[in-house]
């Protein structure tokens, strides 16, 4: 059996790696797993990014059908960020990146967003 693929455009990996290609991407989906998050919370989860990088993060994965964006209209105005049932069909993908990076990482003594 023979594959054509074009790497290029036509892989699935190379689709999905354009989806969660972005820094902070895998470890937004890990976090929104755990629940709706308003974007304050996101924001304190991840010192290091910055407001405009984590909006375009969030933009983005909600473009791809991962993330959706609910906007209260109260004052102060809520936003709040959950996964899509799109998003939450990844969480097993996570899960396992999660669990190889345990096993294989072991070196590494930072841990990440809550298990």
């Amino acid at each position: 059996m023979s594959e054509n693929l074009n790497y290029f455009t036509d892989c699935p990996l190379t689709k999905v790696q354009k989806i969660i290609g972005g820094k902070w991407k895998i470890v937004i989906l890990w976090f929104l797993s755990r629940g709706t998050r308003r974007f304050g919370e996101i924001k304190r989860a991840f010192p290091d990014i910055t407001q405009a990088m984590l909006t375009k993060q969030l933009r983005e994965l909600e473009e791809d059908g991962f993330v959706h964006r609910e906007i209260f209209r109260e004052i102060p105005p809520r936003v709040e960020y959950s996964l899509t049932a799109h998003g939450a069909n990844f969480v097993p993908i996570l899960r396992s990146m999660y669990d190889w990076g345990e096993v294989h990482l072991e070196h590494s003594k930072i841990r990440c967003v809550e298990k």
